[in-house]
């Protein structure tokens, strides 16, 4: 089983957090299906709305606590903290006075904005 395994072009890892008891899939070959890859990156409380609004430009904490109606701190870090670790945004501390944290689309992240365009029109 373990050969057949790690013969797979699509190898899935899995972490369990204890904290939240999540499961977070990682692929590493999203080639065969970009919109099946998205989906599994993006599932979760609140990842496609927060996606949607970092394609839009650079997100902050507390915007996303305001546009997000019904989220709350929790979730929304949560599910910022499993998109950065996902690659899909990275995290800058902007040394402006007031000194303030945003988010944005890293390479990978923007690689998917097609496929997430496509999903949306789709709807």
């Amino acid at each position: 089983m373990t050969n057949l395994l790690q013969s797979s072009p699509i190898v899935l890892q899995q972490s369990i957090s204890q904290k939240n008891m999540t499961t977070k899939k990682e692929i590493e070959n999203m080639d065969a299906c970009p919109a099946e890859g998205l989906l599994k990156l993006l599932s979760g409380k609140w990842k496609p709305q927060i996606f949607r609004l970092a394609v839009e430009g650079p997100i902050r904490f507390n915007s996303l606590l305001r546009q997000i109606e019904g989220s709350n701190k929790q979730s929304i870090a949560t599910a910022l903290k499993e998109l950065e670790e996902q690659g899909i945004l990275e995290k800058v501390v902007v040394k402006q006075k007031p000194l303030h944290i945003e988010y944005n689309l890293t390479e990978r992240g923007k690689s998917l904005v097609s496929v997430f365009r496509q999903l949306e029109n789709l709807s």
